[in-house]
């Protein structure tokens, strides 16, 4: 794409890997300078899912933008308030964007993968929405602080189908509600100081851990569902131009407070996906259909790219948990 970011300042939280990483890149795309955040610094053997803040810079340089690492973890609300001191200071109190990406609740999910709630400790809640939700709000203030000022900018809340209907877990799917709550709530406030506040849902995104969550369903099964067989998974540069395209977007105040799914913001501006496709919405009837007559994959080009209202998709989830 274009360099329509050329000239801002952006913050990605959590991009060491997976989808962080690839909004940073995204991000450098078009031009803009990405300051990334993670707890690890340098590449490292011991984890092949494991990534490193100077993987992600090198990554965003190659895509044509400018790349700040910080070493911060976001458990720590010091460490977070050091982070846009620092920000403010080598630019000016210029941030343009902030992408709240960081989750630390992989793993805890993956320990309790099939488990009720009252099978998990009670610590589980924590371990999936301090780094998180929590950590998402902390970063959230300090941003507001210079967007304000400033009469311009854009925060970003990584969110997920999750916060519409059960997937994972309790504490997975009341955090990224609260997440889409959050991100709506801080737009009513940010509204009047012309600062943007949107939840963003991906798709299913073979990250790092995705694709090997996935495998080890598969094994364990003895098949591959319709969530890790790969049909119409996104890439994480896929969200990444997703945001880019938002932010290089005059009048994006105009969607303040709302969701925005990946693959229809792709449509919406006309982009694809890393590999040249456009993957399409989980509520439009293309990937819905395949998924309930798998026989329909090979033929999905043929069904008609429609999405399911948002109305009715919330009260066919109300009719399906009562």
């Amino acid at each position: 794409m274009s360099k329509n970011l050329q000239g801002k300042i952006a913050l990605v939280t959590g991009a060491t890997r997976g989808i962080g990483k690839g909004i940073a890149v995204g991000l450098g795309e078009a031009g803009a300078t990405v300051y990334i955040t993670g707890r690890t610094l340098e590449p490292t053997n011991d984890d092949s899912l494991s990534g490193s803040l100077q993987e992600t810079e090198t990554a965003v340089v190659e895509a044509g933008g400018i790349c700040v690492s910080v070493q911060v973890d976001h458990s720590d609300d010091e460490q977070i308030r050091q982070l846009f001191e620092r920000i403010e200071r080598e630019q000016n109190g210029q941030l343009d964007i902030l992408v709240n990406n960081v989750y630390a609740g992989v793993e805890a999910i993956r320990k309790s993968f099939g488990k009720s709630f009252w099978e998990s400790e009670p610590s589980f809640w924590d371990a999936a929405n301090n780094v998180g939700l929590r950590s998402h709000y902390v970063a959230s203030i300090y941003a507001a602080r210079m967007m304000t000022k400033r009469k311009k900018g854009i925060i970003f809340t990584i969110s997920s189908w999750g916060g519409m209907s059960y997937i994972f877990s309790v504490p997975y799917g009341v955090g990224k509600s609260a997440c889409d709550r959050l991100a709506a709530d801080m737009a009513k406030e940010l509204k009047d100081y012309h600062v943007t506040s949107l939840a963003i849902y991906p798709g299913i995104v073979g990250t790092e851990q995705i694709t090997s969550f996935a495998k080890e369903q598969s094994l364990e099964n003895g098949n591959s569902s319709s969530f890790g067989d790969g049909y119409n998974w996104e890439t994480p540069l896929f969200t990444g131009r997703a945001i880019a395209h938002l932010a290089s977007d005059d009048n994006i105040i105009k969607y303040t407070g709302k969701i925005q799914v990946v693959a229809e913001v792709a449509k919406r501006y006309g982009f694809v996906d890393q590999n040249g496709n456009r993957p399409v919405s989980l509520r439009s009837l293309r990937f819905i259909l395949p998924r309930v007559i798998p026989f329909l994959r090979n033929y999905a080009w043929l069904i008609p790219d429609l999405t399911i209202p948002w109305l009715v998709i919330f009260f066919s989830m109300i009719s399906s948990r009562f």
